[in-house]
């Protein structure tokens, strides 16, 4: 078994709370059934309300506007059977982009290397946002190099994290295997 395996067995498989987490139950397995993970998924606003949905390919090739496309159909399937939301809202299926958001274990790992911002629920010596180059994962914490050090963050209190676009970052992505 592999360590992300593992890692993805001891925290929560969702990324999403609330209403959202509801609905990301709902369309997981059909997603992953089409060759998609969640990313994330964030059901927000009152007067008109807008479901998003990130998702990445499970073969690492960058998601075009066609797999958004088959993912969007593949969610109004089941959101209409199932009708967690009452009332009308706008679905959003897009890509995380280049700059994403980082919310699985995995993701830190995967992204070693490159630059993020973390936002924490609760501070750590003091502080609630901290920015640096990822370091990877090491027994479910965070490891990250800002300016004046190295910390480790705990993943359960971490409220968000995201990418930050540099030079880096973009190099990167220009190398990545492309859809056919």
């Amino acid at each position: 078994m592999s360590e992300t395996s593992v890692w993805e067995m001891r925290v929560p498989a969702l990324t999403s709370e609330g209403r959202a987490e509801t609905i990301e139950r709902l369309v997981k397995a059909p997603l992953e059934a089409e060759g998609f993970d969640i990313v994330r998924v964030i059901f927000s606003g009152d007067r008109h309300p807008k479901l998003q949905i990130m998702v990445e390919r499970q073969d690492g090739q960058d998601v075009s506007v066609d797999d958004c496309a088959l993912a969007s159909r593949r969610v109004s399937a089941v959101l209409d059977v199932e009708d967690p939301v009452s009332g009308s809202y706008v679905l959003e299926v897009s890509s995380p982009g280049i700059d994403r958001p980082l919310t699985r274990l995995r993701d830190f790992e995967r992204f070693a290397g490159f630059e993020a911002r973390v936002e924490l629920r609760i501070p750590v010596a003091g502080r609630r946002r901290f920015r640096g180059r990822l370091l990877g994962v090491d027994h479910e914490r965070i490891r990250l190099e800002t300016d004046q050090e190295e910390i480790e963050l705990s993943f359960d209190d971490i409220h968000k994290a995201k990418l930050v676009l540099t030079d880096d970052l973009i190099a990167a992505s220009q190398d990545r295997p492309r859809p056919a």
